[in-house]
């Protein structure tokens, strides 16, 4: 079920003291970020202000995720199991999402190949800024548009030219290489890696 601020009393909050876990999980990779406990005070503070606030059993208070750090946890859609009585909140981090500096406090967990992409796309925005002549992406960032689009088309040409005349290792890498130069020509135009799958599972409808 999709919470929102009419159906919160609907969750079963009787069963472990008026406190439900809520599991924060990355909006794009699907990463599971943290786990925390959530009252309804803290439940309705993360529906009206759109921030991960939690219920702090050892502090008997309510918190807002990165309300000290600035590692805030932007929340985009809240759910409720069969049960009602868990949480499953997708949200989009500002920073590392445990107090340990790491992006989750379950870093040895391994994203599967397609949420890969995802998260290369992050790094590929994080790069944005940084120097040219230091980095590969913040070059092809330099170059503008026109070489960007041109860079593309260039890799899918390659990709043709080895999927009929080179080897399955040729062929694998001039993919990545177009999947890669595809996902920073869609960074510059400001358009997410969602919105293009969101077109391809419209179509899968039809």
């Amino acid at each position: 079920m999709l919470v929102n601020q009419n159906n919160i009393d609907a969750l079963a909050w009787d069963k472990m003291d008026n406190l439900i876990p809520a599991i924060i999980q990355h909006a794009a990779t699907g990463a599971v970020l943290m786990q925390g406990y959530m009252n309804q005070a803290s439940l309705t503070a993360t529906l009206t202000t759109g921030k991960a606030t939690f219920f702090s059993r050892s502090k008997q208070a309510l918190w807002v995720k990165g309300e000290t750090s600035g590692n805030f946890l932007e929340v985009q859609q809240v759910l409720t199991d069969c049960d009602n009585d868990s949480l499953l909140i997708a949200c989009t981090p500002i920073g590392p999402s445990c107090h340990l500096g790491t992006e989750s406090c379950f870093p040895e967990q391994k994203l599967t190949q397609q949420n890969f992409l995802s998260q290369l796309e992050q790094v590929i925005e994080q790069k944005k800024g940084e120097d040219p002549k230091e980095s590969y992406t913040a070059h092809l960032f330099s170059r503008g548009t026109t070489k960007m689009a041109q860079k593309v088309g260039e890799e899918g040409v390659e990709v043709a030219l080895a999927a009929v005349a080179e080897t399955k290792e040729d062929l694998l890498g001039e993919c990545a290489d177009l999947f890669y130069h595809t996902l920073v020509l869609l960074a510059d135009q400001k358009i997410e890696l969602s919105e293009v799958m969101a077109v391809l599972q419209e179509r899968h409808k039809k």
